[in-house]
């Protein structure tokens, strides 16, 4: 089975349709835990909704079940989401199952806001536990291509400082991240655990005072916004 995943950056809703439509998708999850955009009011929820329903592409939100801003509490230390707690909750796994149900049905993208995947944690946590399944995993980039996920996690291992893979690419060495006695020849698999522990606690989210993340937007696309603003959505 093929997955696509897909950022909405600022794209005019036209544009966002014709990417979804060049690669046959007809089906959106959307994974943001607020369905909302302050400046790109077209991908608010309600209107994202009847735009994908004029073009015959089906939407379901899946914010609660897989997104980056979970209610719950324990998933947060000292006001920092960890993915490695979201994704050990009943809630994230039941929403991996729905995902894995939908494919079944129809030719499906996840859906968040970060133009480049690996900024965002539809790849860094969704996809880092659906890449166990028997999937073709496809990221739909704002130029229209396709990057693969093995392709996102080779970017994502250099990225975070691991490099030189042996020729049977079952070890690399790593750079000196860690204290020289860890820095010896480990496998891929577990740069690949380090990497992504490393890239989602760069990119997730973090409960201050006076701000609220907010997923990429118009031209700087900042990412935090006022708390009350936060509580009306």
């Amino acid at each position: 089975m093929e997955l696509f995943t897909i950022g909405h950056s600022n794209h005019k809703i036209e544009s966002f349709i014709a990417l979804l439509k060049k690669h046959e998708v007809n089906a959106i999850a959307d994974v943001r835990s607020h369905p909302y955009s302050r400046f790109l009011t077209h991908f608010n929820q309600s209107s994202l909704k009847k735009a994908l329903a004029d073009e015959g592409i089906r939407y379901v939100f899946l914010g609660q079940e897989l997104g980056a801003r979970p209610s719950n509490q324990e998933c947060y230390f000292e006001g920092k989401a960890l993915y490695e707690r979201i994704a050990a909750t009943n809630t994230f796994h039941e929403g991996i199952q729905r995902v894995l149900n939908g494919l079944k049905k129809y030719r499906l993208a996840l859906m968040c806001a970060e133009k480049d995947p690996l900024t965002c944690h539809r790849a860094v946590l969704v996809c880092q536990h659906l890449r166990h399944f028997d999937l073709s995993i496809n990221h739909i980039l704002k130029s229209g291509d396709l990057e693969s996920h093995k392709h996102l996690e080779e970017r994502m291992l250099a990225k975070q400082g691991f490099k030189d893979f042996t020729e049977s690419e079952k070890s690399v060495v790593q750079l000196s991240l860690f204290s020289q006695q860890e820095n010896n020849l480990i496998t891929k698999e577990e740069c690949l655990q380090k990497a992504y522990k490393l890239q989602g606690d760069e990119i997730a989210y973090v409960e201050t005072r006076n701000y609220d993340h907010e997923q990429e937007n118009q031209s700087i696309h900042n990412r935090f916004y006022s708390k009350e603003r936060a509580k009306v959505l």
